[in-house]
């Protein structure tokens, strides 16, 4: 499933997504307002790969080799999501899994999804997982 490693070494991102990934959603409440760019940006650099669309949603497409490797990635995205009652929106098509992540409460980012979307990089750099981009 994982890209290159050796890549994510070169450009720092895995210490980054590391600090995230060891983090825990803490939900927010309504009324909290949505990070800024300004806001969001810092927690962006910290992730591989990942996009900002309108300002509100976190997403990436996860490749693999084939669908049953994509639905085993979703499989073990879903116990993670779980555990941190933080749960994404999954697309799975032949070879890709489409993951978004906002919160939903105040239509728009907060800290938790960049704290999951590191938890999700972290499902999918496993060795266990790793099988379908390498």
């Amino acid at each position: 499933m994982a890209t290159d490693p050796t890549k994510r070494a070169e450009t720092g991102k895995a210490a980054g997504t590391t600090g995230l990934a060891d983090r825990a959603c803490v939900p927010c409440q309504g009324g909290t307002p949505p990070l800024t760019r300004a806001q969001f940006a810092p927690l962006l650099a910290q992730l591989d790969a990942w996009q900002v669309e309108d300002d509100r949603m976190l997403v990436k497409v996860f490749r693999f080799k084939n669908f049953v490797q994509a639905v085993e990635f979703v499989n073990a995205i879903t116990p993670v999501a779980e555990a941190e009652n933080h749960h994404p929106d999954l697309r799975v098509s032949w070879g890709q899994v489409r993951v978004e992540l906002w919160t939903h409460k105040i239509n728009g980012l907060s800290e938790a999804d960049f704290v999951m979307a590191a938890k999700i990089d972290r499902v999918y750099q496993r060795p266990s997982a790793a099988a379908g981009g390498n």
